[in-house]
């Protein structure tokens, strides 16, 4: 999947660009609109804390970093004591599952609280009132997604696409 920005001006185009990919048969699960606080936005798909939020890139993240710690430290606990083939492959195999786990969890905690990074570029925008529809769409249907916005709604900014977006969120 990848996600597609569309930079808004309005409720009336954001409701109209939101329809346009229903009718792509994009499913309203994969639409999520983000604007100002305190804006209603009736009846369209808004963002969760996941979409708003650094959670998912915090958790890989943590889960590459404690894992490597935990596979250290389990390499330093199978050094200093003499200890068994066996029970050494348990030390390294808990210790990087438990550094793994800490690590997301911490960085889980520590994403939740702060925003998007790819978020943060459309603030002002948002602030000044423009609505942003995010849209994860696979991969081959990148271009032909754009193409329908763009001529149904030539006054939407297509403001980037990410490379991929994980599967879960």
């Amino acid at each position: 999947m990848r996600r597609i920005y569309f930079l808004v001006p309005d409720i009336t185009a954001t409701k109209r660009i939101v329809n346009e990919l229903l009718l792509a048969r994009i499913e309203e699960k994969h639409i999520h609109v983000i604007a100002k606080r305190g804006t209603p936005l009736e009846d369209l798909p808004e963002a969760s804390l996941l979409q708003k939020s650094d959670f998912v890139p915090a958790v890989q993240q943590g889960l590459a970093l404690g894992g490597s710690t935990g596979v250290l430290a389990g390499l330093v606990a199978v050094a200093l004591p003499p200890a068994s083939t066996v029970v050494a492959g348990g030390i390294l195999l808990a210790s990087a599952l438990a550094g793994a786990g800490v690590g997301a969890w911490v960085s889980g905690l520590v994403g939740m609280s702060i925003g998007n990074r790819r978020i943060k570029e459309f603030e002002d925008a948002i602030e000044a009132g423009h609505f942003l529809v995010l849209a994860d769409v696979s991969a081959d249907r990148v271009e032909e997604i754009e193409e329908r916005v763009k001529q149904h709604l030539p006054e939407v900014e297509i403001e980037s696409t990410e490379p991929k977006v994980p599967a879960f969120p």
